[in-house]
């Protein structure tokens, strides 16, 4: 399974309740598909830097998982496809980029420099 991101962009409107409701089916979709969901992070409302579809802010919600490609077809159609929706992107995290790898450690860091001097 590769590691993705997927950015949803939400109506600002919505309840709490609606955007639990709509998680809940894009995290039913997945594991349908046999993908699993890492971390679901609620941004919450932010302004945008430009109108998108005559509004000025959207409702912030970031979804960590590692899938297939073949698995986010479905979902891409069906968060096209969702009202509530105003934008989404998928983007495929580089492997060893994702947050649950370890950053280098400081001394690691110091003796390949030191290494490159000699």
């Amino acid at each position: 399974m590769r590691p993705y991101e997927i950015m949803l962009i939400l109506e600002p409107t919505l309840e709490e309740s609606a955007v639990q409701g709509l998680l809940n089916r894009v995290t039913a979709s997945l594991d349908a598909s046999q993908a699993a969901v890492t971390r679901v992070d609620k941004w919450g409302k932010r302004r945008f830097a430009y109108e998108i579809n005559h509004r000025t802010e959207g409702y912030y919600v970031l979804v960590e998982l590692g899938a297939e490609p073949v698995a986010l077809e479905q979902l891409d159609r069906s968060l096209r496809l969702a009202d509530e929706v105003i934008r989404h992107k998928i983007v495929r995290v580089p492997e060893g980029k994702g947050r649950s790898a370890s950053p280098p450690r400081a001394g690691a860091l110091a003796a390949s420099r030191s290494d490159q001097d000699t």
